[in-house]
């Protein structure tokens, strides 16, 4: 099989996962660079080239092979979105039919490339009239967005399909932004600060972790600039009983450690235990000590036993509608019923850790959701049945959008009434 050939089937299956057996992409079998960059160049285009081929369809999508499909959007994008000549990626797509064991397609995929080749222009023209074709966005989100940001809307669109940067944490108790870029550039590897971003370093272009100066010994991580925010919102100082209640994979946990300021007492949960063995492993990493427990906190005697809490971050388990930019498979896994049911989860997990946060104290509610349902409203709802609790300040709505510094966040911080 042609090289080229190879990496088309491999995107392919790794797209099929996605789209027709709503898997992660992360939960694909690895795969080499080239067929990875397709694969989520597919994804990534995904609600926009599917109509178009649909439009070149005799009948519906939903009755042919889903290899076929795949085949059909995937070989789409490598027309549309590569530098590959059209007629090669035909001919690679009737050879794929065969490694994707359907040899009897050969010729129907091969008469509708050729038309989407000729016509893909004309079809375009008319389909991306609709802002969830042209931005390639599930309509529901593209729906909730022009109600909830009418004014960022096609910004945002706009800024899912680009690719994310790569931005650095800088460990600032051993080292110094100033240091780390001098030591990156001495690797070839240039970057620059990120204003109002004290620890940001963000890369020109992306690099191989391993390959970052200090990364091995803990001086440096990977982390958007927007979830570097939370350990800056929720100051922990020495001495404090902290808990980080959905902690995987560990980046915030080891930067609330660095930036205590003294030791503190942490606690690090999650509800999976592999998951919680990349904390250990971040943790080890970055040079850092934790506690870490495998808990559910949807549970409300989940924290039975542990005293009250100064700081408590919870990072809910969400759609991740902030982070499409870095995770297009998010745009056909998730589906309008998903929301409220986050929501529930988050509603269920903020209330099982107030109820352990001292008196005085702090919570910090984050998500990586751009949805008022996961964020404003979930907050509301707690407080209104909730007398103890206090909004401490505006919340942060970190947008993603073109050009953004960072991808979409949410935070409100909450205290607990003196004396209860």
């Amino acid at each position: 099989m042609k090289e080229g050939t190879a990496a088309l089937v491999t995107a392919t299956r790794a797209v099929m996962r996605v789209a027709h057996d709503h898997h992660s992409a992360d939960d694909a079998p690895q795969a080499g660079a080239a067929a990875r960059a397709i694969a989520l160049g597919t994804l990534r285009w995904y609600l926009r080239l599917a109509p178009a081929i649909g439009q070149l369809l005799t009948r519906p999508a939903a009755g042919m092979a889903p290899a076929v499909h795949a085949l059909l959007v995937t070989a789409a994008h490598q027309v549309v979105y590569s530098r590959n000549a059209p007629e090669g990626v035909v001919d690679a797509a009737v050879d794929a039919t065969r490694a994707l064991d359907a040899p009897r397609a050969s010729g129907f995929v091969n008469a509708v490339l050729r038309r989407f080749v000729r016509e893909h222009g004309a079809l375009f023209a008319k389909l991306d009239a609709d802002p969830a074709v042209r931005h390639a966005h599930p309509r529901w989100l593209v729906d909730a967005l022009r109600k909830e940001a009418p004014g960022r809307l096609e910004d945002i669109l706009a800024g899912g399909n680009e690719r994310a940067p790569m931005t650095l944490r800088v460990d600032l108790s051993r080292t110094s932004v100033a240091a780390a870029q001098a030591a990156c550039a001495a690797r070839g590897i240039a970057s620059r600060p990120l204003a109002g971003f004290d620890a940001a370093l963000v890369l020109d272009s992306p690099a191989a972790a391993l390959d970052l100066p200090g990364f091995a010994e803990g001086l440096l991580s990977v982390q958007d600039a927007g979830a570097q925010r939370a350990a800056a919102l929720l100051a922990p100082r020495g001495g404090m009983r902290v808990l980080d209640a959905c902690a995987a994979p560990g980046g915030k946990t080891g930067h609330l450690l660095e930036i205590a300021g003294g030791d503190i007492d942490l606690l690090a949960v999650d509800s999976d235990a592999d998951r919680l063995e990349r904390v250990a492993g971040n943790l080890d990493r970055l040079q850092r000590r934790a506690r870490l427990a495998c808990l559910d906190l949807r549970d409300a005697g989940a924290l039975a036993g542990e005293a009250p809490f100064d700081r408590i971050l919870i990072d809910a388990p969400c759609s991740a509608t902030g982070v499409i930019r870095r995770h297009p498979d998010i745009k056909l896994l998730r589906r309008p019923a998903d929301i409220p049911a986050f929501a529930r989860v988050q509603g269920a997990i903020l209330a099982t850790c107030f109820a352990h946060l001292a008196p005085g104290g702090r919570l910090l509610y984050a998500t990586c959701s751009v949805l008022a349902a996961e964020n404003g409203r979930v907050v509301e709802r707690f407080l209104a049945s909730t007398p103890t609790a206090r909004l401490d300040g505006p919340p942060e709505q970190w947008w993603p959008g073109v050009g953004a510094p960072t991808d979409g966040f949410h935070y409100a911080s909450l205290t607990k009434a003196p004396g209860t």
